[in-house]
This record gives structure tokens, sequence and C-alpha cells, in this order.
């Protein structure tokens, strides 16, 4: 009878440690997931900008520092590795493409433009699905970093050599600024 009892227990445990290891391995997988899920909105958006560039160039011939700057900003971003490394270049581009669209508003004649109007509301659209991947990569990212500090699975964590993951944050001082808007007629 007792033997039965400390089988028991020790398939219990087994089962226990299963259970965790593959909580472990899913959350690690839905990591990298929602990181894959951020690259592609980012090809994305770094394959609409070149368009966007393109069809701006001619009428902006003197807003061309501001043009060099998005697509200095561009290619960093496309070279980055890693989370901080691709939110810092990223954060970068973001700022340089606000300030070509301030610089839009100066050419109502871009404005009006069909294919300006769609590209920047592909951007714009762009922009949007990459902030709902970050939320969810970012969610994935802090579930499977707390699993990984919580008592027992961290003892698991440790002889598997599970490692936290990197949150994607903010780390362009001009992405926390609150954007100016201007609703007066003109």
């Amino acid at each position: 009878m007792g033997t039965w009892i400390v089988l028991g227990i020790v398939v219990l445990l087994v089962l226990v440690v299963v259970g965790m290891y593959n909580r472990l391995v899913r959350l690690k997988n839905q990591v990298a997931n929602g990181w894959r899920q951020i690259d592609v909105q980012l090809k994305r958006r770094h394959d609409l900008i070149p368009n966007l560039v393109n069809t701006v160039r001619g009428a902006m011939e003197f807003e061309r520092e501001t043009l060099e700057r998005v697509v200095q900003a561009r290619s960093a971003a496309m070279a980055a590795r890693g989370p901080a490394d691709v939110a810092a270049k990223e954060g970068a581009l973001s700022e340089a493409l606000s300030k070509l669209f301030v610089v839009f508003e100066q050419y109502p004649q871009l404005r009006a433009t069909e294919n300006v109007r769609a590209l920047q509301e592909e951007l714009s659209h762009t922009e949007n699905q990459i902030g709902f991947a970050r939320q969810f990569y970012n969610d994935i990212v802090t579930q499977f970093n707390t699993a990984l500090e919580t008592f027992p699975s961290n003892l698991l964590a440790g002889m598997f050599a599970f490692r936290p993951a990197d949150l994607f944050q903010i780390t362009v001082a001009g992405e926390r600024e609150v954007p100016q808007v201007d609703l007066r007629l003109r």
C-alpha cells in the first residue's frame, strides 16, 4: 500500500514538472511568435517608406534633409537586431516620419495627391498594427518572464537554461512627447 502511495506521488510530481516545462516552452514560443509579428509589420513599414519618399521627392526638393533623415533612419532600422536595438532604431524612424508628415502639412498640393494620401493612410494603418504587435509581444514577454521568476517554475527554468526575454520599450524621447494638435480653421 505504501509503495503505491509513493509511486502515485512520484507520478504526480513528474506530471507537474512536465506541465511546467511545457508551459515554459509554450510561452517561449509565443514570445518568438510575438517578435515575428512585430518583424512582419516593420518590414511592411520599411517597404512603404521608399514609395512615399519617391512620390514626394520631386515636390519637396528643398526639404531634401527631411527626406534623407527618413531614408537613413529606415536603413538603420532595417539593420537593427534584438528588441532593444530595434526599439531604438524604430523610434528614430518614427520621429523622422512624424517630421516628414509635419512637412506634408506645409504642402497642400501634396496632401491633395491621391498617391500621397493613400501611402500616408497605409503607413498610418501599419503604425497601428505595429502598436498592436508590440502590445501583444510585451504582454506575452511579461507572462513568460513572470513564469521564469515564480516558484516552482523558476527552479525548472534555471535547470533548462530558460532566459528572460526583453520587453519592447520606447527609447527615443520624442516618442514620449504628447503630439500637438491644431484644430483651428485656416
